[in-house]
């Protein structure tokens, strides 16, 4: 098994690549900068949930309160997506609109998402 292995490295290898490589048709990377949404909202743990009678979505313990906004005054029964970023944050999403934010205590909060903490 050693010799194929020593084969396989030292001769077929080498042969195999020289054959069938192809050189690049430009110079330079093909590896283009982010641009785009919040990573945040991509990098986190997501969870789906049906909105209790009393606006409210239950999520490890916590009981988080979604604010009326200018769309809705309530979101019973509406599916939403939870958010939980790596620094223990909480946001609420009802499709692409956040409607909510909340600290690690489930407490609502004005403030965008830290990644880092």
């Amino acid at each position: 098994m050693d010799s194929a292995n020593k084969y396989l490295s030292e001769v077929y290898l080498a042969s195999f690549n020289e054959e069938f490589k192809i050189a690049a048709l430009e110079e330079g990377s093909a590896f283009v900068p982010w641009i785009g949404e919040c990573l945040d909202d991509i990098l986190c743990e997501q969870y789906q949930r049906t909105v209790n009678r009393d606006n409210c979505v239950q999520f490890e313990g916590l009981s988080l309160q979604i604010p009326a906004d200018q769309y809705r005054c309530h979101y019973v029964k509406a599916k939403v997506r939870l958010h939980k970023y790596s620094n223990g944050c909480l946001a609420v999403f009802h499709g692409p609109g956040k409607l909510a934010i909340y600290d690690v205590k489930g407490h609502l909060t004005n403030d965008e998402i830290q990644a880092a903490v």
